[in-house]
């Protein structure tokens, strides 16, 4: 059986890292166990390393289905480079690299496949595969299989059929963008039902999040470009027409920066992104099709010069900035005339999928206006809470928006307006008879002779869509999802009858209030690494990346370099204490980059830092549900445990029964405290534990129809059992 220390033993040797991230060891224990596993972890999580490291362990084969070709060729060139063999099978090799690699895959010598699902189904890679030892089918970006995901393709849903071909396979699906309903989704398809579901926290605290009202959109690109000179980053554009005007436009200016979307030419495009990979060209500028296949981790800003069309989008497109931990920084230029733009594109759909759209930009919209820290909606969308008020890494916690006036009158005008005209009209229509328009659609229906009209010229349009969504977003107006109509709410009541004040803005003026930066840590946050030597080492990467045609980070990502011209590594020995570099990359560019540092320290007079490292001892090392049961029992509640480990509280719940299985004993009242089921409900899971045993919960969750969740199931098993122990 292989493991953890060998799991370590491969994060150091092979991929140069010393620690993992949160998660990664508990999916990699179940991959290994042969236990299947849905894991939502964020872009830049480490993902990867979750079925990358079991298949070099692995005996057999690991088969990667990924559904773009950058993304296979990013992934196989960054194995590559850390000597791990691996291979990929599509349309963009010739027939002869084709049966290269599949004879490669024949004798054995390969450890990962990456396909795309179509190549999967085909019969030819089917009886390819039935000649092989596959040990570990990995689905990479699982949400495609979800008609509730942002990016729903078909072909991923007939992957379920290919798993009775390979009984023994274990099976890791994996997304960085699910919300709790794609997630069943891809459960049930995939029938990973019983199986592990790994949920890692959706914040990203490395990026700076702010939208700003888009005014002069292009002169506010300019300035945020900047304080960003020579940096990689990708602005994202709504039409192809925008993407060509303002490549055009930022070429004027002296920018260096190439267009993506579906109109360009295929060639034009693959050149394109393969020069900003290359870091020949810093900007893209792209529409959403730019980006799926790019993992570039030194990507350091993303604009968004129009609005996204759902949560899910924005949260993947800022997901491409910051993968190497570094801080990033994400501007979103928001106008209400965007929305009218998304609003066009989903009447274009059927009523179902309309229903669905104006659901998921109405959530995006929420996002956009409200006042608080930025990552309090943003993850609650994503069904997590964030544990603090402040981040101090987005513009409404380093920012104080103008005072906060009395709005209580306008918006009793506001919610007399929506009783008068019959509270089935939306903000616009609201908004045209307060400022007294003479649209055609508020003369038709004679509300021009409403005590209402014409009685809010005191606030444009936009002001007054403010103050409404603020109406919303506190409970006072309720918005019709299909049609947009407004109602009024019980507690509006109060407003009305002059019972309850109103407080907020309706202005955009705001001053800052912090000066706080990402506070990280050597080569993952802003330390004051040598930027001399750090330019000198950069232009080496780039010498080294053009000679064997790879991109610049599948040589060293900006945190390696960055810790080398912290720390002055002046022998082969010390470049392994390095971040990200393992015995193979540093036996095969070690020495230039040795080169450069010692020459900058002999000329600067400068010593070889020590650095301290992360030595593991097999009788000292503690499991995380270790750690999580010893916690438990000296007074954390899972509450507390889930926002230290920032983890669900399933995987809590999980640590604790590993901890109890194990023999050790737990606190029954820590477990009784965090049980939601009433008395009557506890009884009546005992009953169907009684009759259908407890090992196995989804019979037991089918017997109760589907209303006691699998957490509350997990925690009265847990109780029982540690009941019985004591």
């Amino acid at each position: 059986m292989v493991t953890s220390e060998r799991a370590y033993q491969v994060l150091k040797e092979v991929f140069g890292y010393e620690h993992f991230r949160p998660l990664q060891e508990e999916v990699i224990r179940q991959v290994l166990n042969k236990k299947d596993a849905l894991v939502v972890m964020p872009t830049g999580g480490g993902k990867s390393l979750c079925y990358q490291i079991p298949a070099l362990l692995f005996e057999g084969l690991t088969v990667v289905v990924s559904p773009l070709i950058s993304l296979m060729k990013d992934q196989v060139e960054q194995l590559e480079s850390s000597g791990v063999a691996a291979v990929y099978l599509n349309s963009s090799l010739s027939l002869q690299e084709y049966q290269q690699n599949v004879s490669l895959i024949k004798s054995g010598k390969v450890k990962l496949l990456y396909v795309a699902p179509e190549t999967l189904m085909k019969q030819r890679m089917r009886n390819l595969l039935s000649e092989m030892k596959i040990d570990c089918l990995t689905i990479d970006e699982a949400h495609c299989i979800s008609e509730w995901g942002h990016d729903f393709r078909p072909e991923y849903r007939k992957i379920a059929g290919l798993r009775t071909d390979f009984p023994n396979t274990v099976c890791l699906a994996l997304t960085a963008t699910a919300t709790p309903r794609v997630q069943e989704d891809i459960k049930k398809n995939l029938k990973l039902d019983e199986s592990e579901t790994f949920i890692a926290s959706f914040n990203r605290e490395n990026l700076f999040l702010e939208i700003s009202e888009k005014l002069d959109p292009f002169q506010q690109t300019i300035s945020f470009l900047e304080k960003h000179k020579d940096q990689s980053g990708i602005i994202y554009c709504f039409s192809r027409r925008q993407v060509d005007e303002l490549t055009e436009d930022l070429n004027a200016n002296g920018y260096s920066v190439k267009p993506y979307h579906a109109g360009l030419p295929e060639l034009e495009r693959s050149e394109n992104q393969e020069s900003f990979i290359r870091d020949d060209t810093n900007i893209m500028v792209a529409t959403i099709a730019f980006g799926m296949g790019i993992n570039k981790p030194d990507v350091r800003f993303v604009i968004h010069y129009d609005l996204p069309q759902n949560i899910e989008s924005y949260y993947q497109q800022i997901g491409r900035a910051g993968r190497d931990g570094l801080r990033a920084d994400c501007l979103l230029l928001f106008s209400y005339s965007d929305i009218g733009k998304i609003n066009y594109i989903i009447s274009q759909k059927s009523p179902g999928e309309q229903k669905i759209a104006r659901t998921h930009l109405d959530a995006l919209i929420h996002f956009v206006e409200a006042e608080q820290c930025r990552r309090i909606p943003l993850m609650k969308y994503f069904g997590e809470t964030y544990p603090d008020k402040s981040c101090d890494m987005c513009d409404n916690c380093v920012y104080v928006s103008s005072d906060k006036k009395d709005l209580t009158v306008p918006a009793q005008k506001y919610l007399s307006c929506v009783i008068r005209t019959g509270e089935i009209f939306g903000i616009g229509h609201i908004n045209a008879v307060l400022r007294g328009s003479k649209k055609k659609q508020v003369l038709e229906h004679k509300h021009d002779k409403l005590s209402t009209y014409g009685i809010g010229r005191e606030f444009s349009g936009k002001q007054w869509s403010r103050l409404a969504r603020q109406l919303i977003r506190e409970g006072y107006l309720s918005k019709d999802p299909q049609f947009g109509g407004l109602k009024i709410e019980t507690p509006a009541k109060e407003i009305l009858k002059g019972q309850k004040k109103v407080f907020g803005t309706v202005g955009q003026g705001r001053k800052k209030k912090s000066d706080k930066t990402y506070p990280g840590q050597v080569g993952k946050g802003s330390v004051e690494y040598d930027n001399t030597l750090f330019k000198l080492l950069k232009k080496q990467r780039k010498l080294l990346a053009d000679e064997e045609q790879r991109p610049p980070y599948a040589i060293f990502s900006d945190a390696t370099l960055m810790e080398m011209a912290y720390y002055y590594p002046q022998s082969f020995d010390s470049l392994l204490n390095i971040y990200g570099i393992g015995r193979a990359k540093r036996n095969k560019y070690g020495e230039p980059f040795l080169e450069i540092i010692t020459d900058y320290c002999k000329a600067n007079d400068l010593q070889e830092r020590p650095k301290k490292t992360y030595r593991r001892h097999s009788q000292s090392y503690r499991r995380r549900h270790h750690q999580v049961g010893d916690l438990f029992n000296e007074g954390k509640s899972i509450q507390q445990l889930t926002e230290q480990f920032s983890v669900q509280p399933g995987t809590i719940i999980q640590h604790l029964e590993k901890y109890h299985l194990e023999g050790n004993p737990l606190r029954t009242d820590g477990i009784v405290k965090a049980l939601s089921l009433s008395p009557k409900q506890q009884e009546r899971v005992l009953q169907v534990f009684e009759k259908e045993g407890d090992e196995l919960l989804r019979p037991v969750y089918d017997a109760l129809n589907e209303e006691i969740s699998y957490d509350e199931l997990r925690l009265l098993r847990l109780y029982n059992y540690a009941l019985d122990d004591n």
